[in-house]
């Protein structure tokens, strides 16, 4: 279901392609994330969509940020945050990045390497990151955050807190409960007894099939915190989580234009619909089929067939799904629109600049 304000501006003809977000369903998403976690501070995470007014629309509601870079500081202080209510979480940083961002009012910061720590400004509020399993998510990180448990209760001591990220689109809850039970036995290995335990992202939404509520990954946190105290490890918690995905994706729709639709006679015997946006103008999340979107074709209602999604560069790896069956009108015809749903989170904020002489992604915002 698309919010009537999507409804309404999609209703009017436009050049394609084109995202367009309503705000509106961005604070319905963090309203929803505040009853599930009553008890936790959210940072939202910026990287996936930092479009100015979701941020001024966040800022609004209270909610903090976590941040990777000095551009993304700049965005938020600019939306009117407190420099207080931001997080650093991206430990690979050069040499000064944390100090300029100390500099602008940020105090926190998530690292998880001896060489990042030694970079830290005095006075931080420092959260160590340690590696978790993050199966059951679509983008696994594959080791290059967070340190082992050893290693990370060494650098720990005298921190805030730890942290962790059980992956993106995370559809298991007791990933969670699995990662924060790791990160709090390093905490109180650490000699930390009441520390921050910042959750990380990964919270999923549905695209075209349902995963678990919030509340599914509230309950998970809450036992895993529960046992940790029971265990003797932490007197306590103080949960963080950083929400991206789970507050826009669903305040978004990305509406391509059909460039052709042909047969491949001996290669393939589904069609192939060639649309004019690909994975390098803002569908980089299709790479390895990992999120599949839900797609409509407005003003189509033919009969669906078998057809393979591909993008409009001279890039072989520019096919959307070969693998996941998808079926599109047996009418659909060069010149269409096609909608690709729930697409708010990473497609601006990840559009090529230039390739294959195509512009970035238009972006409307209501």
């Amino acid at each position: 279901m698309l919010s009537p304000a999507l409804d309404t501006f999609l209703a009017e003809a436009r050049p394609t392609p084109f995202l367009v977000l309503d705000p509106g369903v961005v604070a319905e998403r963090y309203a929803e994330l505040r009853v599930a976690f009553p008890q936790a501070e959210l940072l939202y995470a910026v990287k996936a969509c930092p479009e100015p007014e979701v941020l001024r629309r966040l800022v609004a509601l209270g909610c903090g940020f976590d941040v990777a870079g000095a551009e993304e500081i700049a965005l938020c202080l600019a939306a009117g945050a407190d420099p207080g209510t931001l997080c650093h979480g991206n430990p690979i940083r050069g040499p000064g990045a944390a100090a300029r961002a100390a500099e602008r009012g940020v105090h926190r910061f998530v690292t998880d390497s001896a060489e990042d720590l030694a970079l830290l400004p005095a006075g931080a509020q420092v959260l160590v990151r340690v590696v978790v399993v993050d199966e059951g998510s679509a983008t696994p990180f594959l080791g290059k955050f967070g340190a082992l448990p050893a290693e990370a209760v060494r650098l720990a001591r005298g921190a805030a807190g730890v942290a962790f990220h059980a992956g993106s689109q995370q559809v298991r809850p007791e990933a969670f409960a699995a990662g924060a039970r790791t990160a709090l036995r390093v905490a109180g290995a650490a000699g930390i007894r009441r520390p921050v335990l910042d959750a990380g992202g990964g919270l999923p939404v549905r695209y075209r099939t349902d995963v678990p509520p919030p509340e599914a990954y509230a309950a998970a946190l809450d036992e895993a915190v529960g046992a940790a105290v029971a265990a003797g490890d932490v007197d306590g918690a103080r949960l963080v989580l950083e929400p991206g995905r789970a507050l826009v994706a669903e305040a978004g729709v990305l509406r391509a234009g059909v460039l052709r639709v042909s047969r491949r006679p001996g290669i393939d015997h589904r069609r192939w619909v060639y649309l004019d946006v690909g994975r390098y103008q803002g569908l980089a999340e299709t790479e390895g089929e990992a999120i599949d979107y839900p797609v409509r074709v407005p003003g189509r209602d033919g009969p669906p067939g078998p057809v393979v999604l591909a993008g409009p560069t001279c890039d072989g790896d520019d096919v959307l799904y070969r693998r996941r069956p998808y079926a599109l009108p047996a009418d659909l015809a060069a010149g269409d629109v096609v909608d690709l749903l729930a697409a708010g989170a990473y497609t601006s904020s990840y559009a090529a600049v230039g390739f294959n002489g195509l512009p970035p992604l238009t972006v409307h915002v209501l």
